[in-house]
């Protein structure tokens, strides 16, 4: 598959069409690395267009380094809510205080160390280092795979070892092929190509500036790759939740940081058969469960990537002020509760939290969400 004059000319086709072709994005009007990193974390998985008002208001929160290591992580997730995959969000703030601890406040230059903070994998590095700092470093998302297997014809399953193989080799060779291509542009422009032209259905070969170099396009196979094997469809979940109010105030429940939704806060959940097999999980929390009652005539459904949730939301409004006890001992997933209006709560509601919310508001107000609690994104391919 090696073909230096190849190589070559894919690289040098690729820049003169992203030369005229690049979207204007906010990323891409700056060399900053902090807010190209921050860029890169949260378009995996998420679309570009859900991406802009987040990562501007990020940024005007947190505007550097330091002042990402030294928020309250409360404060980080609610910036955060919404976008989803809320692991992102605690990584991103542990590598941040990773580079004050060792590399006084700034992105590192140097790929290793890249690779040896928080939540940096391959792809990041080498998104960083190639696009804020110009280094000739490879990188391989979704996109870029999925233009690297119909340009080479990758025939194996696009995200086996081997295909991944060939895909990262081809790249590291890209990125050096043409000296005329910086690495910033190359990269940014195989990325490109996969989210505009390079689509997973119906690819415009047409406007693409590689139809020539296309193996796949050669041979009339470009709808028959990448191959992909089938995805497993998300596993059933029967979810029984608590939504309990008392003077405008509701009972809610912080995740501990590890696992589904961890950090964010939301009306205690528990998964169960019935609102009478959920009743012992909500005991803990200290208000007369036997008041709760199902308001959902149908449940609500939520469709993680590996679970497909049903949620009954079962409801209860208290005439007596609930217990002040700072709870420690609440069973999993949870690590803290308080009652709270959700308009002021520090910390970010997850998505679903959101939903249940809206389906069993305060009976003696409407419910007002604060901006942080938005729509929560789309997931995607990401940078399309």
């Amino acid at each position: 598959m090696r073909n230096p004059d190849r190589d070559a000319q894919i690289a040098h086709n690729l820049a003169v069409w992203f030369g005229r072709a690049a979207r204007d994005l906010p990323w891409r009007r700056t060399r900053d690395p902090y807010r190209i990193w921050l860029s890169e974390v949260m378009l995996q998985q998420t679309r570009v267009d859900t991406v802009i008002p987040y990562y501007e208001r990020f940024l005007e929160r947190f505007p550097t380094v330091r002042a990402l290591a030294e928020a309250n992580l409360d404060d980080v997730l609610a910036l955060w809510a919404g976008l989803g995959y809320y692991s992102r969000a605690r990584s991103l703030q542990r590598a941040a205080q990773q580079m004050v601890e060792r590399h006084n406040a700034e992105v590192p230059r140097d790929p290793a160390a890249l690779r040896d903070l928080a939540g940096i994998g391959p792809y990041t590095a080498g998104a960083v280092s190639s696009i804020a700092f110009n280094l000739p470093e490879p990188l391989v998302d979704g996109n870029v795979a999925r233009v690297l297997a119909r340009v080479h014809k990758v025939e194996s399953d696009i995200k086996s070892p081997e295909a991944q193989e060939i895909f990262w080799q081809s790249a590291a060779r890209l990125v050096r092929a043409d000296p005329a291509v910086p690495p910033s542009v190359l990269n940014q422009a195989l990325m490109e190509l996969g989210a505009l032209l390079c689509t997973p259905t119906r690819p415009a070969c047409g406007m693409c500036p590689l139809e020539k170099l296309c193996k796949a396009r050669i041979e009339n196979i470009t709808e028959t790759l990448p191959i992909t094997a089938p995805r497993a469809k998300p596993k059933p979940a029967n979810i029984v939740s608590a939504v309990v109010w008392h003077a405008g105030k509701v009972l809610l429940a912080r995740r501990k940081a590890q696992g589904l939704f961890g950090g964010m806060w939301e009306p205690p959940l528990f998964e169960a058969a019935s609102l009478e097999n959920a009743r012992p999980f909500f005991e803990p929390f200290l208000f007369p469960v036997t008041e709760l009652r199902i308001v959902t005539r149908k449940p609500l459904r939520h469709v993680l990537s590996h679970r497909s949730l049903a949620v009954h939301v079962a409801a209860a409004a208290l005439s007596t002020p609930p217990p002040e006890t700072t709870f420690t001992q609440l069973p999993d997933p949870y690590d803290r509760s308080e009652w709270a209006a959700p308009a002021t709560l520090a910390g970010g509601l997850s998505a679903l939290a959101i939903k249940i919310l809206g389906a069993a508001p305060d009976p003696g107000a409407p419910l007002v969400l604060s901006p942080s609690a938005a729509k929560p994104a789309r997931a995607s391919h990401r940078k399309t």
